[in-house]
């Protein structure tokens, strides 16, 4: 992986499948150890709708931003945020979307590129992910990344989810600015 090429871009209206793919694809364990809930799926054309109608929006109204992962030019995942108030917070969720590729670094490695858009794009001053707790991986990419656990509790974190308990973590701008400077010396 380290003669690989990694990117991020904004998303495109041709990502909307993948993303929904991803989801209405993966194997209902996987789904599972995420927190997720099949049962509250929309039908594919509802999705594909959905995503469609918040892609063409501008950047202010939208209910969810995302950000594609890119390695060697092939689209590999996504990141993305809501719960968005601009100048203020938004929810993050991080997604590699084949088994091949992930426990690899890849997501610590996406997510460095990834959280300053968040913040730049949102002016953002804090940025909260609420993993399932029973999810090993994202909770040890999002300490190792350097956001503070804040609390654990019992919620439901997305609209996909069932209720479940969850670490919730945090990064402040301040925080960020301040793993950019020691990255930088």
């Amino acid at each position: 992986m380290i003669s690989s090429k990694l990117s991020i871009r904004e998303q495109k209206l041709e990502d909307i499948e993948k993303i929904v793919n991803y989801f209405l694809s993966a194997h209902p364990d996987f789904l599972l150890q995420m927190g997720v809930d099949v049962l509250k799926f929309p039908s594919r054309t509802e999705w594909l709708q959905l995503l469609t109608d918040n892609h063409n929006l501008e950047i202010a109204k939208k209910s969810i931003y995302y950000l594609i992962w890119v390695l060697d030019n092939e689209t590999i995942g996504h990141c993305n945020i809501n719960k968005i108030i601009p100048r203020q917070e938004a929810y993050m969720h991080l997604h590699l979307w084949q088994n091949k590729i992930r426990q690899k670094g890849l997501g610590l490695e996406y997510l460095k590129l990834s959280i300053p858009v968040f913040f730049n794009k949102y002016n953002l001053k804090k940025l909260y992910c609420e993993p399932y707790l029973l999810n090993p991986a994202p909770n040890k990419i999002l300490e190792k990344f350097g956001f503070e656990l804040i609390t654990t509790y019992e919620t439901t974190p997305g609209w996909i989810n069932f209720h479940q308990p969850v670490n919730k973590w945090c990064l402040t701008k301040e925080k960020l600015i301040e793993l950019h400077t020691r990255q930088t010396k």
